[in-house]
């Protein structure tokens, strides 16, 4: 299965075929990506499913619905265990961009971390995650694929918010802060906290 946001809407990609009503259920083959716009703009609908009968060509047939821009960025924790955040257009967000041709997922997540940021000293680990959502540019909808990977850094420097991005801020949170964030963010950064359960994996239990 896999989520698909469109601001605060949901596309499940799926072969299970839900209970309930739960949201719309269409076939993912035959329904086009405008009748799946059609169906959020003209309903109060907030989740639809797209049922594939194969598993392993969910993704890939989706896909094949709209154009793919494939972004890459970090979940850095600090040595002194607060995590970094940078404020975007109201909404708190991990630092991420898009991948550069002949650029690797790492090499692209820690060049973005270090443009939106400032921050240095970095250390790439593994893949904490990846997230999709649809965005619109130039009257044109495109699929965000965001690979986020585990960063740890010991960088003392000044933060320094990447403004030609529309960044305003680059914190460091503590556990409580990381919290409160998550509740003013995007939906797909709210799902790549629980889909990783990021807050134990980050700070540990109680």
């Amino acid at each position: 299965m896999y989520k698909v946001f469109i601001n605060h809407k949901e596309i499940i990609l799926t072969s299970t075929t839900p209970n309930g009503k739960l949201g719309k259920v269409l076939p993912l083959k035959s329904t086009s990506f405008n009748t799946i716009i059609r169906k959020f703009r003209t309903t109060r609908l907030k989740r639809l499913y797209l049922i594939h009968d194969n598993p392993k060509k969910i993704l890939s047939d989706f896909k094949k619905k709209l154009p793919v821009t494939i972004a890459a960025g970090g979940v850095v924790q600090h040595e002194n265990g607060k995590i970094l955040f940078i404020y975007r257009k109201n909404k708190w967000d991990l630092p991420k961009g898009k991948v550069n041709k002949d650029e690797s997922l790492e090499d692209a997540a820690e060049r973005e971390v270090r443009e939106e940021t400032g921050v240095k000293k970095i250390k790439i680990g593994k893949l904490a995650g990846i997230t999709y959502h649809i965005f619109k540019r130039n009257n044109c909808y495109q699929l965000k694929e965001s690979h986020w990977f585990f960063m740890k850094s010991s960088y003392g420097g000044t933060l320094v918010p990447e403004f030609k991005e529309h960044i305003t801020k680059a914190n460091w949170k503590n556990k409580n802060k990381t919290v409160k964030a998550i509740k003013k963010t995007y939906p797909n950064i709210k799902d790549l906290f629980d889909q990783s359960n990021l807050i134990i994996a980050l700070f540990g239990e109680e």
